[in-house]
């Protein structure tokens, strides 16, 4: 079994090499003296048996995690779960969401098991699986259009299969940054787009979770057509505030999630 660290160190090491952005943010940060802490990253995939949710899931809860909370997003056709390491306050939290495909309409339905499942050659076993990036054959860019005009997640997952969808940005253990409007000024100042679906800030104190994110970096990807540019990851940042409790709030919101889940829009003409 690997240790939850080095599987963290394996899912950033495919994450950064896909996001060239996030090196250049790091560095950014450490340059103002900062020591940086994940809050969380984030992975996609469909609610598949041999690769749903528990299924992702399952190298983590072997590596310490236990489930702490459960979401749906209904518009997006999606329900997540969170985890959190049960000994280690600092190690990532985990969320983990997956597509209802028999939500969506059925002519996309079809489009998914004929392109998708129908070709999933080899299901990996344990952490494997969360490195494996796409299991089924090299996309098709049609298909990847086609598959926007109902749902971008769907789209995305087609052509990038199970990988880091972000990792994310602890703004409470920054030292020179009070909060995450410095954070956002900070980095567009340097040149980075923010997700602006629902404001640059999604969540409130009041909530207890605010968060931002960069759109995703449009890269090269390979189709069956030919080479096409697409939004691949993107960068969150996340600040938490302290409940009644007196405790940190270490879930999410579904409201300010929805939106960045978006950071990943394309804008193609479909």
């Amino acid at each position: 079994m690997l240790h939850y660290k080095h599987l963290f160190d394996q899912l950033y090491s495919d994450y950064s090499r896909l996001n060239p952005s996030v090196k250049k943010i790091n560095e950014l940060f450490k340059d103002s003296g900062e020591t940086i802490i994940n809050d969380h990253i984030a992975l996609r995939t469909f609610n598949i048996p041999e690769i749903n949710l528990d299924s992702i899931a399952k190298p983590f809860l072997e590596g310490g995690y236990k489930e702490k909370g459960f979401y749906c997003f209904n518009e997006k056709k999606l329900t997540a779960k969170h985890f959190e390491h049960v000994k280690d306050p600092l190690a990532p939290k985990v969320f983990i969401s997956q597509l209802i495909i028999e939500d969506l309409p059925q002519a996309y339905q079809d489009i998914i098991q004929k392109e998708i499942i129908d070709n999933i050659n080899q299901i990996p076993t344990s952490h494997k699986l969360l490195l494996a990036g796409r299991l089924w054959n090299l996309p098709k860019y049609e298909i990847y259009k086609e598959l926007l005009k109902t749902s971008e997640y769907a789209a995305w997952l087609y052509v990038f299969g199970i990988r880091a969808n972000h990792f994310t940005i602890l703004i409470n253990h920054l030292s020179h940054f009070t909060g995450i409007k410095m954070v956002n000024e900070f980095l567009k100042n340097k040149g980075f787009t923010l997700n602006t679906a629902g404001g640059e800030i999604k969540g409130s104190p009041a909530a207890y979770l605010e968060q931002s994110s960069t759109l995703a970096d449009i890269v090269k990807i390979q189709f069956e057509e030919g080479d096409f540019m697409i939004p691949a990851c993107y960068y969150e940042f996340a600040m938490r505030y302290v409940l009644p409790s007196g405790e940190l709030f270490s879930g999410f919101q579904t409201t300010s999630a929805d939106k960045i889940f978006e950071s990943t829009n394309n804008q193609i003409n479909t």
